[in-house]
């Protein structure tokens, strides 16, 4: 990403908060503060990954007084946020401490300040809605939350509007697995993770049972080359249930889809293999997930592109067939296709072998009816 218009030390510090921050971090609303400094840009907006969305912080650098630490202006609805100690409080504590020593000691030219100050400053922020949301007056959320406390990276925000009502979100990492790790040759920059998102309405004293919460499966956007969670069904929350009941059984559950979706790989793969000997050696594949393949096929004097397209839940669901013309071209002048061909015999129980075959079968005759399709429709000079 390119931060033209930044003065250099700015531009490194972003570079830097970009390339290493654990979660993708956007960058808004670039502007320059001064109308008649001509140095360049110096503020912008961050959008900080937080309880599965994302916080909004304004980050203004003065790039007339380099030496200067940023001002950080927080969210409106985070008024009561203070990272930074009062003067003349007491018990400050190590988050606000550290947050001092970094703006105290803040060296322009250091590419790493900038991430130093906002991974502590999102701690803080971390540690400030825990700490709201354990004011609570809801004596099921108070349960909630001494039963989990022990989980490693469970985040939690209390929201609250005139126009909608008070509630408590929990966002629970879930599975203690490197899934990175599982996939040969694995592209992926950042972790990918899998979330349950918990959101309950906070209790009021007269009602008589309290409300189910709220459940929503979330994951890493790149997780979704390799597993959906939308192919994932969520168990029933009963009543009276708790999360430390709830959680284990669908982890047990997660987790064993997530195996098999690896191992799923390897057959995708070796159905490609199995394609080789009747289409020849594949024009473009993809090496890590196997979900493309894109063989040069023909029939008789008429050439075409064979392209396979495979989902996470082959062979459970067929791969996807598309035929693309090498010799006729649409009056918009884009290689003429097909459309996406699904309606032939498959069987998930057959051997990648005979998945080929009958797939070559098939598109022996529907090359014909391709190439009819082309030859009707090219313009006639």
């Amino acid at each position: 990403m390119a931060f033209d218009g930044f003065p250099p030390f700015i531009s490194a510090q972003l570079h830097y908060l970009i390339n290493h921050f654990p979660d993708k971090i956007k960058v808004e609303q670039v502007l320059s503060g001064g109308k008649s400094y001509t140095g360049g840009l110096d503020r912008f907006t961050l959008l900080i990954p937080y309880c599965l969305d994302h916080i909004k912080w304004d980050v203004i650098y003065n790039a007339e007084f380099p030496l200067a630490p940023p001002d950080i202006i927080f969210g409106r609805e985070d008024e009561d946020f203070h990272p930074l100690p009062m003067a003349g409080g007491e018990g400050e504590g190590d988050l606000k401490s550290r947050t001092k020593n970094i703006l105290s000691d803040w060296k322009n030219k250091d590419p790493t300040r900038l991430l130093a100050l906002i991974l502590e400053l999102r701690d803080q922020y971390m540690s400030y809605q825990r700490d709201r949301v354990g004011e609570v007056d809801d004596d099921r959320l108070k349960f909630e939350i001494n039963t989990i406390c022990s989980r490693e990276g469970i985040e939690m925000h209390i929201s609250s509007g005139s126009e909608k009502p008070e509630e408590v979100k929990f966002a629970v990492p879930l599975m203690d697995m490197n899934i990175n790790k599982m996939v040969l040759g694995c592209p992926w920059r950042h972790p990918q993770k899998i979330y349950l998102q918990i959101i309950y309405p906070v209790g009021r004293k007269y009602a008589s049972t309290p409300s189910a919460p709220r459940l929503k499966l979330m994951s890493t956007s790149e997780l979704r080359a390799l597993f959906s969670i939308d192919d994932v069904k969520l168990p029933s929350w009963l009543d009276g249930m708790c999360m430390a009941e709830y959680l284990p059984h669908l982890e047990e559950s997660l987790e064993k889809q997530v195996l098999e979706a690896v191992s799923l790989i390897d057959i995708r793969r070796r159905f490609i293999e199995a394609l080789a000997p009747l289409f020849g050696r594949p024009l473009e594949a993809d090496p890590v997930f196997c979900r493309k393949a894109t063989f040069l096929a023909s029939s008789g004097s008429f050439v075409f592109l064979a392209h396979f397209l495979m989902s996470t839940q082959f062979p459970k669901q067929q791969p996807t067939l598309m035929l693309q013309s090498s010799q006729h071209i649409s009056p918009q002048g884009f290689p003429k296709k097909s459309p996406f061909l699904t309606e032939y015999p498959w069987s998930p129980r057959w051997d990648v072998s005979q998945m080929a075959e009958r797939i070559f079968d098939f598109l022996v005759e529907e090359s014909l009816n391709f190439k009819r399709f082309c030859n009707e429709s090219q313009p006639q000079h």
